[in-house]
This record gives structure tokens, C-alpha cells and sequence, in this order.
């Protein structure tokens, strides 16, 4: 019953229209984010296998691997701006601004005339991604009280689920039956009609004006850009374009380190900055984002090194190996769905190392499968593996949302979700370091995962070559199992036992 009803038959059926169009524009709320979570979800996986046709049309094979460095580079340094810029000016605006950004860098990839222009358009649609990114997950915690928090989290979670498994496809059919360039034009629908739901059915809480007019720390937002730059090509290039410790190396790593000391100075003297200093003297916070950096970290292990394990151990065909990997797309978001019945009664903290000391466990025992093995072992463990990571993902996420108010959120959830992005980076080159070492070691110091890639496509894998790959790869699952001892290591020690909740409140 509403205010002033007085229960009369006709005052109840005023009561009820306006709840039931709350909820259908909830709805259309929802599935507007959903639609605006798919572009970023969808983008990676469906480029990848289009690779072949892309480089075939504009050449540029020695570079193509920034279509996908650069649009991460570019995702992951501007997720602390918007961060804070959505804390400042809500949420609305840096979504429609972020959306309309991504649609446009698509439309540009999509008249691409070589290979350096699609790198620069691919910037561009990652610029607009991190708005996507960090501020869709934010309004999920803006939206939604914390007991229907999980619901739509979990919905998300299923967005990026089905992206892993649908994205190759649709980009393998629309490279091969139509024309690559379709694989950047099918985002402008599906992102008009985000961008309309948003417009049309989003509306946030007026909140009181503030005091003086906000400002924006652009010194600050530049120098982080500027510096995540650097430390993320130099991780991204290392080891792949030029040796560790050559000059190119080096200097980015020096070049990096001074950056972020003029960050650190910036910030300190910002009036707004960017990555307020709250973000690390906060326990809860603090402790969120090292346990999630730790999971980009060893999420490169099955992501980037399990697909050429099954063809190259296991000689299972492409399609076959994606599917041991995709396996786990289909627990992971279940497990998150159903992770509020645990951390109800058990809390954040406990439910979430509950998950990640399974997965320490699961990752550690991949290296005792045996050698070449069956195809439905590492799917089991993968499977397994996704359950444990909802358990542990989705309730630190909520939690740490839940322990700000509006005007901390968007900042809050940026941070949480740039260290993700940035272990996944560290954890790539790290990895990719081991994997080529063991290699080059087994291989006779001529061994890298180029060198298994282009053995795979000869159709030939030695038994040599086998041995070596599987070593590599478990050498890969044994450093992923230490990242997930360390998450369960800060969470244990330096998470709170109970996360500090504050009550929802109706604005």
C-alpha cells in the first residue's frame, strides 16, 4: 500500500500500475546493460578468429596481435577515469558517452584500410569499453538492493559466459561467409538499441547539488593514462617483440617507474583525484583488489594455455579443444547465481576463500593428470574450476560495493576491476615467460609457443614436442595454483572478517 491509500478498490488499482511499470522498466534497464556488457564481452572473442582473413586483406602480420593490446591497454587505463567520473557526474551520462565511443571506434575498424588503422580505431573502441566495463557493473550495484544484487550479477555473469562460448563462432561465420569487416558493423545495432534502452527507461536518483562545482583532476587522469600505458606495452611487448632485458625493455620499465611517481605526486595534490588514497587505506577495499588482481593472474593459465594443451597433448581438434575450455563457462556463472545461499550464513570473506582455495587446489592438480590423458579430465577439472571461481568472484565484488555509498561506488568498482584487468596483463607475459623457458629448455633452446603454433598447423606434434607442451603448460598450472594461495593469503589476513555493509538506502 502506497502513501495515502486508503484501500478503496479504485486507489488500489493506481497502486498497482506504477509497480508494474517499475518493473518493466527495471527490465528494460536490465537488459540494456546486458546488451551494453555483450558489445565489451563479445569483442575479443569474436576478432580472434578472424584473425586469418583480417591479416590476408590488410597484411601487418608482425603487428597483429595489438588488435588485441591495444584495445586492452586502452580498456584497462581508463577504467579509473571513468570510475570517477561516474561517481561525479552519475552514472547515465558516462555510459551513453562510453557506448557511443565504442559504437564509433567499430564503425571505424569496420573501414579499416591497413593494419596500423585498425590498431588506432581498435584504441578507440577500447576507450569506450572501460566506460562499458566499470560502469555497468556499478549501476548493477546503484539498481538493485544487496539481497537482489546476486541476480543480476549472475546475469552478467552469464552475459560473458555465453560470449566465450558463441564469440568464436559468430566470428568464424562471419569471416568466412560474409566479410570480416561485418564482425565490427554487428556491434551499431545491437549497441543502438543499449544505447536507446538507456536513454529511454535509466533514470538515476536526483541527488542534492553540490556545495561548488566538481573538479576534474585531467593532470591525474592523464598521467595514469600515460603510465599505464607504458607498464602495460612494456608487459604486453616483453618477451614477444623484443627480449626481457633489451634496451626497448628496459627504458619502458624505467620510463614506467618515474610515471608512477609523477602519479603518486599528482594525486596527492589533486583536490578530486582520480585514485583517491582511500582506495588502499581501506582494508576491505585494499584486500578486494589484490585477491581479484591474483585471479587475472591465474586466469591466464586455462584461458591462454589449456586450448594449445588439448591440441598439442591431448590432439584434439580446434573446436574440441575450445570446448574443454568453454566447459567452464557453464559453472561459473551457476555457482556465482547461487553464491548468495553461502555467503548469507557464512559471509563474504569465508565464502569466497572457500572458492579459492578449491580453485588453488584444482589448479594444482593439473599437472598430475596423465600424459597425453583423456580429453574429459582437464574438461572435469575446468568445470570444477568455474565453480569454485563464482564462489570467489562474485561475493568479494558485491561485498566491497556494498561497503560504499553512491558517491564512492563508481570509483570503488573501477579499481577492483583495473586490477583484474592488469594481473590478467602481468599474468600473460609472466606466464608466457615460463612457458616459452620450459619450452626452450626441453625443445634445445629453439622452442616458443610460435614455433608449437606453426608444429600444430603442419599437423604434425612429435612426441617430443608433446612432452615439452605438457611440461610448459604444467609449469603454467603449478605458478596459476601459487596465485590462488596468495588471493586466499590476502584475503585471510588482510580482508576483514566481516565485510562493513552499509544499509541499503531507497536513493
Amino acid at each position: 500500500m502506497g502513501e495515502g491509500d486508503t484501500g478503496t478498490p479504485v486507489v488500489q488499482q493506481h497502486a498497482v500500475r506504477p509497480d508494474r511499470a517499475e518493473t518493466r522498466r527495471r527490465r528494460a534497464v536490465v537488459a540494456s546493460l546486458m546488451l551494453a556488457m555483450a558489445l565489451a564481452a563479445l569483442d575479443s572473442t569474436v576478432v580472434s578468429t578472424a584473425v586469418p582473413q583480417i591479416v590476408g586483406d590488410l597484411g601487418g602480420f608482425s603487428v597483429f596481435s595489438w588488435l588485441f593490446s591495444g584495445y586492452l591497454l586502452a580498456v584497462t587505463v581508463t577504467l579509473p577515469v571513468y570510475g570517477k567520473l561516474s561517481d561525479t557526474f552519475g552514472r547515465k551520462p558516462v555510459l551513453v558517452a562510453g557506448a557511443a565511443l565504442f559504437l564509433l571506434g567499430s564503425l571505424l575498424c569496420a573501414t579499416a584500410w591497413n593494419m596500423a588503422a585498425l590498431i588506432a580505431f581498435r584504441v578507440v573502441q577500447g576507450l569506450g569499453g572501460g566506460a562499458l566495463q566499470g560502469t555497468v557493473q556499478t549501476l548493477a550495484a546503484d539498481l538493485y538492493p544487496l539481497r537482489e544484487r546476486p541476480k543480476i550479477q549472475a546475469k552478467l555473469s552469464t552475459v560473458w559466459a555465453t560470449s566465450a562460448v558463441a564469440g568464436p563462432a559468430l566470428g568464424g561465420v562471419l569471416a568466412a561467409y560474409a566479410n570480416w569487416r561485418w564482425i565490427f558493423l554487428v556491434n551499431l545495432p545491437v549497441g543502438a538499441l543499449a544505447l536507446w534502452l538507456i536513454a529511454r527507461h535509466l533514470r538515476e536518483p536526483e541527488r542534492a547539488a553540490p556545495d561548488r562545482r566538481p573538479r576534474i583532476d585531467w593532470a591525474g587522469a592523464l598521467a595514469i593514462f600515460a603510465c599505464g600505458g607504458v607498464l602495460l606495452t612494456a608487459l604486453v611487448q616483453g618477451g614477444v617483440a623484443w627480449d626481457w632485458l633489451s634496451a626497448p625493455s628496459v627504458a619502458l620499465f624505467a620510463t614506467g617507474a618515474c610515471l608512477v611517481a609523477v602519479v603518486i605526486a599528482v594525486e596527492r595534490r589533486a583536490a578530486e583525484p582520480v585514485i583517491p588514497g582511500w582506495v588502499w587505506r581501506r582494508r576491505t577495499i585494499a584486500a578486494v583488489n589484490l585477491a581479484l588482481g591474483a585471479l587475472g593472474l591465474l586466469m591466464v593459465a586455462p584461458t591462454v594455455f589449456l586450448p594449445t594443451y588439448a591440441q598439442a597433448v591431448l590432439g584434439l581438434a580446434p573446436v574440441a579443444a575450445g570446448f574443454v575450455l568453454s566447459v567452464w563457462t557453464l559453472s561459473w556463472p551457476l555457482s556465482a547465481a547461487l553464491s548468495q545461499h553461502v555467503y548469507r550464513r557464512i559471509g563474504f570473506r569465508n565464502t569466497a576463500l572457500l572458492g579459492i582455495g578449491t580453485a588453488a587446489l584444482l589448479l594444482l592438480a593439473f599437472p598430475f593428470l596423465p600424459v597425453p590423458g583423456q580429453a574429459w579430465q582437464p574438461a572435469l577439472l575446468m568445470l570444477l574450476l568455474g565453480g569454485a571461481l563464482g564462489l570467489f568472484q562474485l561475493p568479494l565484488i558485491i561485498g566491497v560495493q556494498s561497503t560504499v555509498g553512491w558517491a564512492e561506488r563508481g570509483t570503488t568498482t573501477a579499481s577492483v576491476l583495473f586490477c583484474r584487468q592488469t594481473g590478467q596483463t602481468l599474468g600473460a607475459a609472466l606466464f608466457g615467460a615460463v612457458a616459452n623457458g620450459v619450452l626452450a629448455a626441453r625443445l634445445g633452446g629453439a622452442g616458443d609457443l610460435d614455433a608449437v603454433t606453426r608444429a600444430l598447423n603442419s599437423g604434425a606434434p612429435a612426441g617430443q614436442l608433446r612432452g615439452a607442451v605438457a611440461d610448459a603448460v604444467h609449469a603454467v598450472y603449478l605458478g596459476a595454483s601459487f596465485a590462488a594461495a596468495l588471493a586466499f593469503l590476502v584475503l585471510l589476513f588482510l580482508a576483514p572478517r566481516r565485510f562493513p555493509v552499509l544499509e541499503d538506502r531507497t536513493d
